[in-house]
Formats: structure tokens, C-alpha cells, sequence
């Protein structure tokens, strides 16, 4: 895909635990990848963590999403929210921290701070998630496309933040 003129980097963080994970994540990036807004995914590589909070329920598969976008924040959270409806997801019926078919948050949008409650950039429990931070720097450590002044100080805090591989592992297809 060709960089969109005027465009905006962003981090997604994409997770899934029920059903068949690795095509539902693959269904969805292939439906952002397709959307005209969004150019440039890169994707780090996909890991199998434990469950937080709830942990009655199935290991998921995390990775994190860097794209070029066009979109503001909202737009691009709203298209998250769609492509999780479609995988089936309905987050007013579900658990707090429960099983989902899929989970598309927007973690970073370039160097925006802005509080919620719709939208709260960035993502307010991103220092606290192993299974977000370990694909993130993943992804920073390999491309170094992400080159906004924000991102420098992201790679210096990853860097002094312990990231606990307690029930974080790469992830590997069973044949």
C-alpha cells in the first residue's frame, strides 16, 4: 500500500480467546488493510498470553498494530468498534475483563493526550498490560518506520519498563 498523504501513525492493540483466534485477528487486519483510510500496517509478531482479571477462560493470542491513517481518532476508534461488531463482539453484554471474540483498542494516535471517557489517549492501562507492551516494542524494536518525536520517548520507557514474561509467549500454530 502506498503511504496516505497527510497521514497520522497509530498503535492498535488487537487480542482474541474465543473461537478460532488466529483467523479472527487475520480476518480483521485483512479488513483494516483493506479500508481506505489506513496504509502502512505493520504487525508485530503474535503472542499467547494468560488471561488478566478474569482468568476462568482461554489464553489469547495479542499483537500490536502500527498503521498510517488519515483518520482522526474517533473515526478510526469507531471503525475498530465496527470491525469487532462483526467478529461478533458485543461489548455491552460482556464480562469486564471476560472472554471476546475480538478486542481492537486504540493505544497511541502520533503524540495526542486527551482524557476520556469515549476516547482516552494513550490507552489508560497501557503501562500495566505485559501482553500490550511486549508486541509493542516487538514491533518498534523491528521498523523503524515509526518515527514521530513521540515514539523516541515510547522506545525509552519500554526500555525501563520491566516486562514480566509471565504467561507471555510467542506464539506458534499447532499443525
Amino acid at each position: 500500500m502506498p503511504p496516505v498523504s497527510t497521514s497520522r501513525q497509530a498503535f492498535v492493540g488487537v487480542g482474541a480467546n474465543l473461537g478460532d483466534r488466529a483467523a479472527t485477528i487475520h480476518a480483521a487486519l485483512a479488513e483494516l488493510a483493506r479500508a481506505p483510510d489506513i496504509a502502512a500496517l505493520d504487525a508485530s509478531v503474535i503472542f499467547e498470553t494468560a488471561p488478566v482479571g478474569v482468568t476462568d477462560q482461554p489464553p489469547f493470542l495479542n499483537l500490536v498494530l502500527g498503521l498510517e491513517t488519515t483518520l482522526t481518532p474517533e473515526q478510526l476508534l469507531e471503525l475498530l468498534l465496527a470491525r469487532e461488531r462483526a467478529a461478533g463482539r458485543n461489548r455491552a453484554r460482556e464480562t469486564r475483563w471476560g472472554p471476546r471474540t475480538l478486542d481492537l483498542d486504540l493505544l497511541l494516535y502520533e503524540n495526542e493526550t486527551r482524557p476520556g471517557p469515549a476516547l482516552e489517549l494513550p490507552h489508560p492501562r497501557l503501562w500495566e498490560r505485559p501482553f500490550v507492551l511486549a508486541p509493542l516494542k516487538e514491533l518498534l524494536d523491528r521498523h523503524p518506520r515509526y518515527h514521530h518525536p513521540a515514539w523516541a520517548a515510547l522506545r525509552t520507557r519500554l526500555a525501563q519498563t520491566k516486562i514480566s514474561d509471565e504467561g507471555i509467549a510467542l506464539w506458534a500454530p499447532q499443525r
